[in-house]
């Protein structure tokens, strides 16, 4: 067993804005399944305590207060408490005037000026709860740039404090693309000292790197994905900190986020038109075709594939090769189209041409909706996942389990998950869906043909691929075994090391 602090700046169902958010709700509660003494600490933002209420979490005061240097000032704060859901112990950092605003990290498309001043202070309190609130820790388990200095400040002030000797820690970074990088005289509101503000540290080309002084100090650093870890060792997924991250290689792993299916299982999906499982899903799956052609304004034809896509409209999930494909099959190929995401302007302005176009190929909902999003992968007959890059992925999964294969670029977690539908992985019955390797039209093009030729003339091979994907298992259990074996490893070597000192 360990004892565990997961430290964050969101979690469902409290706060969100990414898949960051999912992990540290659903993870928290598995870990305490396997044993572990868990506790969630988290920013009391005006929405975490709006939610709390909605979802009947009483958010106790603890009595205890921190007052903490944040450059020339004292700011002060105090500890709120709760029973979560799973045996967990949540801790909530309450300062109105750094979290009780509209949003997490910025409005209107534009950060808050004092992001840095406000997870500064919001890393120390994770640190300082350890002895206000008298915690037993083995491990902090601290995620992207938002607590990426909390490593940095344990080998700078806190190793030597009682205490806190033996505590290791872990950073996951989610996505290489958010660093928490300001400028550099924000390395005056860390309260560290300069000799920490260096290329070998925390200095960046001039600025203060957050999550790289966390690469530099953590005991031991995982991304969302074993691929993902390879690949951000690489210049063209590193986002300039390749090098650090490779010299840290032999403490860097990946480990696959999970699918909560208590929310995603076709079985017993409320939005969908029909129920099923792997063991009845063709009746299922017809209904919910036929549902999603209707709803989406589509001919209801159930021999024609219907090619779903859900997410954010951007160049990194790779849209604009979709919205080139589109416009190229729509006149032609008898395949139809079902989109559902928000996004770029340009992206939306072209996907909204192409469905007014073709309105019986073509539909595009340009809003985001979960009801419309679950249809969409129960309706589907094949989900398009075609990311530039992508540190995990969730969708794949979901696809996975509703029985609707996905056709995914080989990066990240989408390489991870996803078994290529080759005549030799047919042949041994264990293609689960369909991969192409280079990032261009014509391979997504080359893949979706043989995926659609399947389809259409090897449905056998293609029943087959279906119900492979929908009996595997990606579960949240399995990531916390993972993760759970990844902390005790972690904590028994610093300690070792540690007695050795």
């Amino acid at each position: 067993m360990v004892k565990v602090l997961i430290a964050t700046s969101e979690a469902v169902p409290f706060a969100k804005t990414g898949g960051l958010a999912d992990v540290c709700g659903a993870l928290p509660a598995e870990l305490a399944k396997l044993g572990n003494d868990v506790g969630l600490i988290i920013p009391a933002y005006t929405c975490v305590k709006e939610a709390a209420a909605a979802n009947g979490i009483e958010l106790k005061d603890t009595g205890k207060t921190v007052s903490i240097p944040v450059g020339n000032q004292i700011v002060t704060g105090k500890f709120l408490t709760a029973d979560l859901p799973g045996n967990v112990t949540g801790y909530f950092v309450d300062q109105p005037e750094y979290f009780e605003r509209p949003s997490l990290y910025g409005e209107n498309g534009v950060d808050y000026r004092d992001n840095c001043e406000r997870f500064v202070f919001f890393s120390r309190a994770v640190l300082e709860a350890v002895r206000a609130l008298d915690l037993s820790v083995d491990l902090i388990h601290c995620n992207d740039w938002q607590t990426a200095l909390i490593p940095t400040l344990i080998d700078a002030e806190y190793r030597i404090t009682r205490g806190y000797e033996r505590i290791a820690t872990l950073l996951t970074i989610h996505n290489m693309a958010y660093q928490g990088r300001f400028w550099h005289w924000d390395m005056l509101l860390t309260g560290l000292d300069w000799r920490y503000f260096n290329w070998r540290s925390l200095e960046y080309y001039g600025d203060l790197n957050l999550l790289k002084g966390g690469i530099v100090y953590a005991d031991a650093i995982n991304t969302v994905s074993p691929t993902y870890a390879r690949e951000i060792q690489t210049a063209g997924f590193g986002c300039g900190l390749e090098g650090v991250l490779t010299q840290r290689n032999n403490v860097l792993s990946g480990i696959l986020n999970g699918v909560a299916y208590e929310s995603w299982d076709p079985k017993t999906d409320n939005f969908l038109a029909a129920n099923y499982d792997a063991s009845d899903w063709q009746a299922g799956k017809a209904a919910c075709k036929a549902d999603l052609q209707r709803i989406m304004g589509l001919e209801v034809d159930p021999n024609v594939p219907v090619v779903g896509f859900v997410g954010r409209l951007a160049e990194q999930k790779g849209v604009e090769l979709i919205a080139e494909l589109m416009k190229k099959w729509s006149g032609s190929e008898n395949v139809q189209w079902a989109i559902l995401g928000t996004g770029s302007p340009e992206l939306e302005s072209e996907l909204a041409k192409l469905s007014k176009e073709r309105p019986h190929r073509v539909a595009a909902q340009l809003a985001f909706s979960n009801e419309m999003a679950h249809k969409i992968e129960a309706g589907s007959d094949l989900f398009l996942m075609p990311s530039r890059y992508e540190p995990c992925g969730l969708n794949q999964m979901y696809s996975l389990k509703y029985g609707t294969p996905p056709l995914v670029h080989a990066t990240g977690g989408l390489k991870d998950t996803v078994t290529n539908a080759t005549e030799e992985a047919i042949a041994a019955e264990a293609a689960t869906g369909f991969v192409f390797y280079d990032y261009d039209l014509s391979a997504l093009e080359s893949t979706l043909r043989w995926a659609v030729t399947l389809y259409n003339e090897r449905r056998d091979d293609w029943n087959d691929i279906v119900a492979k994907g929908m009996n595997q298992d990606w579960s949240w259990s399995r990531s916390a075994n993972a993760y759970s074996q990844l902390y005790a490893a972690t904590a028994a070597r610093v300690k070792q090391i540690i007695d050795v000192r």
